[in-house]
C-alpha cells in the first residue's frame, strides 16, 4: 500500500475512508474529549492563514447557472432539454460519457436509456447507488442520430466537465468510451490501448472502460469492463 506524501495526503485518505464506512451504515465512534478536541483543531485554519481570503469553492449550481440557455455550438438547435449532470455533489467516483442519447435529451437526465440501465446494474455492482456517484457527459447536449460530437462541440462544452470535476473533486473517474477518455486525457490513443489501467487527470485517477452502448452490442466485452471497474473498486477500498 502507498504511503500518504504529506498530511494533507493523509487527512484526505481518512476523509474518504469515513465517507465509505458511512456508506456503509457506519454513523459514529466513541471518543474521548481530548480526541474531540484534536480533531476539532484539524477545522481551524493557522495563524497565518486567518487573515487571508480564500474564495468558496465553486459549487455544481453556480456551472449549471452559468450554462444557462447554452447556445454556444450547433447542437441546442437540435436539442429537447440539457443534461447537465446528476449524483452526489462531493462523490468520489464520477462516471463521464460522451453525449445524451434519444431518452436523456427527452428526460433531461444522463444514462437514463437503455445504455444508462446497463450502467446503473454496474454501479450497483460495485455496491453503490446512483445518488452516490455523479454522472455526466462530455457534451450537453444530444447530437443528432446519436453521432460522436464533433470537436467544437467538445471545445464548446469541455470548460463546462472541467469545472464540475473541479467542483467535484472525485477521487476517480471512470471514463465511459473512446470520446470521453480522449478528452479527459488528451490522446488519439484507441480505447483498447488504454482500458485496463489507471491514467491521470489533474491529479485524478482515471479508469478509460468501453461504453455501455458498445457492451450492449458486444456483450462478450462484460467481463473485461468488470475487470476495470474491479480496480475502481480497489482503489476506493469497496470490497468486492
Amino acid at each position: 500500500m502507498d504511503l500518504p506524501d504529506t498530511l494533507d495526503d493523509a487527512l484526505l485518505a481518512l476523509r474518504h475512508g469515513l465517507a465509505q464506512m458511512a456508506r456503509w451504515g457506519c454513523r459514529g465512534f466513541d471518543c474521548s474529549e481530548q480526541t474531540r478536541s484534536t480533531l476539532a483543531s484539524w477545522d481551524r485554519p493557522p495563524l497565518s492563514a486567518q487573515t487571508v481570503q480564500i474564495p468558496e469553492h465553486e459549487r455544481l449550481e453556480d456551472i449549471r447557472n452559468d450554462l444557462g440557455d447554452c447556445r454556444r455550438c450547433f447542437l441546442a438547435g437540435g436539442r429537447t432539454r440539457l443534461v447537465f449532470g446528476e449524483g452526489h455533489a462531493q462523490a468520489e467516483l464520477v462516471f463521464v460519457g460522451e453525449g445524451p442519447g434519444f431518452e436523456e435529451d427527452r428526460s433531461g437526465q444522463p444514462f437514463v436509456g437503455p445504455a444508462g440501465q446497463l450502467l446503473t446494474r454496474i454501479i450497483e455492482a460495485m455496491h453503490l447507488s446512483r445518488d452516490q456517484v455523479y454522472i455526466c457527459n462530455v457534451v450537453k447536449c444530444r447530437p443528432p442520430e446519436n453521432r460522436n460530437p464533433l470537436p467544437e462541440e467538445i471545445g464548446a462544452c469541455r470548460p463546462f466537465l472541467e469545472r464540475q470535476l473541479s467542483a467535484i473533486r472525485p477521487k476517480a473517474i471512470c471514463a465511459l468510451g473512446a470520446v470521453a477518455t480522449r478528452t479527459l486525457l488528451d490522446t488519439d490513443a484507441p480505447i483498447s490501448a488504454l482500458r485496463g489501467r489507471f491514467h491521470d487527470y489533474r491529479g485524478i485517477k482515471v479508469m478509460p472502460t468501453f461504453h455501455p452502448s458498445y457492451l450492449l452490442r458486444n456483450p462478450d466485452q462484460k467481463r473485461v469492463v468488470w475487470e476495470d471497474v474491479k480496480k475502481i473498486m480497489a482503489l476506493l477500498r469497496i470490497p468486492l
